[in-house]
């Protein structure tokens, strides 16, 4: 039974930093693009970063380049989000997902989500 658990939100300061971990298991990862999407009340997910399968390339939403940072251990299942000079508008519940659709940043095409954990920018 595969399973992503996410771990390592909370309640920060904006211009402060926060990790968040994704523990992945069940099966093997390496062939799937693994994602960080986020969720804010009132609207739609949206994709946040993504760590290509094969290529290892790394994607991020225009909103996060420069201060979120992807990064993926393949010999734990683990993706890491690393993300700094947080901002009010990054408040959402945070969702891990794997998946291998060519369309990296369409939610739908991910078949695997974490329970999400929150994060909360205060200003």
């Amino acid at each position: 039974q595969v399973h992503l658990v996410e771990s390592g939100g909370g309640l920060v300061q904006a211009g402060g930093s926060l990790r968040l971990a994704c523990a992945a298991s069940g099966r093997s990862f390496s062939g799937m693009h693994m994602g960080w999407f986020r969720q804010a009340p009132g609207k739609e997910r949206e994709v946040v970063a993504v760590s290509l399968r094969w290529t290892g390339a790394r994607l991020y939403a225009d909103s996060v380049k420069g201060r979120f940072t992807i990064s993926r251990d393949y010999a734990t299942n683990t993706v890491y989000l690393q993300m700094n000079s947080l901002k009010p508008e990054d408040t959402a519940v945070y969702y891990c997902a794997a998946g291998q659709g060519n369309s990296y940043s369409d939610y739908s095409q991910y078949d695997y989500w974490g329970q999400g954990t929150q994060v909360t920018v205060s200003s």
